[in-house]
């Protein structure tokens, strides 16, 4: 598999864009704050490209508008319970980590991450967690460096982990195992709620652990509905994108060109990439389930001139209006914040003067927006 990273578009072919002119007002009483029951009841608005047309459905009714021959592609990333809520070992004072990426590369155990607050929290700052004090600890971090995003490089160990101290429960937990056991789930900003189930922050094809976020658009999937589509010949197939720090990060510049990528890592596997090309060569639509899968499809399009292969390593794509698809078909996707990457990206997808009919319409009719809220189907 080619280890290259799909870089940023040039400063030079991206079009000369505000951020501003991708903002709009919505009522904050829209913003879902509790998943709804069940997961497929969620409301689905079908925007037609080709004709301009809206359609409210339901996304059980989302059968009816794929063809036998057609691709899913799906996230099948899972998330971590990456909010970790520590002390500072010198002080005392409460810390709040959200972990976003691995990085092996610096050593093992090593991870990015955002930090509050980040100003107490230099080099060499030791953070504690799951106890009242560093003695009693299930895990310790210490701040390697700080990233050129404003993040923090941290480096975990579990007390004890080397050896077994008596009536210690925790002793020989490695430090995934003390991540999963004290960590929580790390649901958006703008949701208040205490989420009951942590599953329902998850789809139920997620199987690789990775992600900080969840790729929200697939949370709408039943078991039943992927079966009934099955059945009724849309295949699925599945890539990994762990969402990392641009989903909490917005586009603070006013020129869209000066927006700087985060990288994030990819993979589509050998059997993905011959289903994707069976399914172009018989005429059937690659169907992106989310603006995670997008980014896989269209960074292995870009960096194989067009071509779907199999493909492991980093993304730094940028999509913005003036981007030429070139491996999806259809988009099922949420809601996005104003002023945010995925908005530009739904732009690009079905242009700005569609896509601000479509948010307006949907803000009329009173959709639930953002993560836990409903869904759009572009054709």
């Amino acid at each position: 598999m080619d280890s290259n990273t799909v870089e940023q578009r040039t400063q030079q072919s991206l079009p000369d864009l505000k951020i501003s002119d991708f903002d709009y007002h919505l009522p904050n009483e829209l913003i879902a704050q509790t998943p709804i029951e069940p997961r497929d009841s969620s409301r689905l608005l079908v925007v037609k490209r080709q004709d301009e047309t809206l359609a409210h459905q339901h996304f059980r009714d989302i059968d009816g508008y794929l063809q036998p021959g057609d691709l899913l592609i799906a996230n099948q990333s899972r998330v971590i319970p990456a909010r970790l809520l520590g002390k500072r070992a010198e002080s005392g004072g409460a810390v709040e980590v959200l972990l976003l990426a691995e990085r092996p590369d610096l050593g093992q155990d090593t991870w990015e991450a955002l930090v509050r607050p980040g100003r107490r929290l230099r080099e060499g700052a030791r953070i504690f967690f799951g106890a009242e004090t560093e003695e009693q600890a299930r895990l310790i971090g210490e701040i390697l460096e700080r990233t050129e995003a404003g993040g923090r490089v941290v480096r975990f160990h579990v007390p004890g982990r080397s050896q077994k101290r008596q009536n210690d429960p925790y002793a020989l937990l490695d430090v995934r195992q003390a991540i999963d056991e004290i960590g929580k789930m790390p649901l958006p900003p703008y949701i208040h709620e205490t989420l009951d189930d942590p599953e329902r922050y998850q789809t139920v094809y997620a199987r690789i652990r990775g992600s900080a976020a969840a790729p929200t658009a697939g949370l709408h999937f039943t078991p039943q509905l992927l079966e009934r589509l099955r059945a009724r010949g849309v295949r699925t197939g599945f890539v990994t994108l762990h969402v990392g720090l641009d989903t909490f990060r917005p586009v603070e510049s006013e020129d869209v060109r000066e927006h700087k990528m985060h990288s994030e890592e990819i993979e589509l596997d050998e059997a993905t990439a011959a289903l994707i090309n069976e399914t172009r060569a018989r005429g059937g639509r690659v169907v992106a389930v989310g603006t995670t899968s997008v980014r896989v499809l269209e960074s292995v399009a870009s960096l194989h001139e067009g071509r779907i292969v199999p493909y492991k390593g980093h993304t730094r794509l940028f999509i913005t209006p003036g981007y030429r698809y070139q491996a999806v078909d259809a988009l099922i996707t949420n809601f996005h914040l104003p002023r945010s990457t995925l908005l530009l990206l739904v732009s690009a997808f079905m242009t700005k003067p569609l896509m601000e009919r479509a948010y307006q319409e949907a803000i009329i009719e009173r959709y639930r927006f953002f993560s836990f809220g409903d869904a759009m189907l572009i054709l």
